[in-house]
């Protein structure tokens, strides 16, 4: 099987398991990865994560023009500006989950690291996470925001709209978007409780010893 076969039918694996799973509903959420020619396979535009067909996948080359397949989601100023900023980007997943948008609206989160420090793991595959501003869906503002960031952080999140992940390939960018996702949901859940989160030098032992980007 030739590489973009291969990545095709991953990210349709893997868009259907955050579907069936409740990540991302109807036609939301979006997916992208960068093959080693420098092109990239995306998932098309009004498209359902959950019933994606591999051949009608997007392949754009590398200025981000149609080869083949179906029209490109309209996210792809958002996606391009991890690729652009990011040398190590070899995915990008985006989200509409239901906790990373629900804590994304709560005025007293942290828009510099909107994710509290409750596990490890949170640290381990996000680094800190961006709250951005709400922009329309589609706007190309949310890609200059995420280049505003000069490469920094590999995880945001669009206010009242959904989490943003890159990592070094498809599954990692999935594994992280997920621990995102239920890092969210432990923050809401514990929310009030008076839960006691990962101490200073915790996090700063977990930074040390995994080399995070803190």
């Amino acid at each position: 099987m030739s590489e973009a076969s291969r990545l095709r039918e991953d990210i349709c694996r893997i868009a259907k398991s955050m579907f069936d799973r409740g990540l991302t509903c109807g036609a939301s959420g979006n997916i992208s990865a960068r093959l080693s020619d420098g092109t990239l396979l995306m998932t098309p535009t009004g498209s359902s994560m959950g019933f994606l067909d591999p051949a009608r996948i997007s392949h754009l080359d590398a200025d981000l023009r149609l080869l083949s397949g179906d029209p490109p989601t309209k996210e792809i100023p958002l996606h391009s500006a991890f690729y652009d900023t990011r040398a190590q980007t070899g995915a990008v997943v985006h989200l509409h989950s239901t906790h990373s948008v629900a804590l994304s609206m709560l005025p007293d989160t942290d828009a510099d690291n909107m994710l509290p420090a409750l596990t490890p793991y949170a640290i381990m595959r996000l680094g800190k996470v961006k709250l951005l501003p709400f922009f329309l869906p589609g706007d190309a503002g949310m890609g200059q925001a995420v280049r505003g960031l000069a490469g920094k952080r590999s995880a945001v999140v669009l206010a009242n709209h959904g989490p943003v992940v890159a990592g070094k390939d498809l599954w990692a960018a999935s594994h992280s978007i997920e621990e995102l996702e239920e890092t969210a949901k432990l923050a809401l859940m514990t929310r009030g409780m008076g839960a006691v989160g990962l101490s200073d030098p915790q996090i700063a032992a977990v930074v040390r010893t995994f080399d995070i980007d803190w």
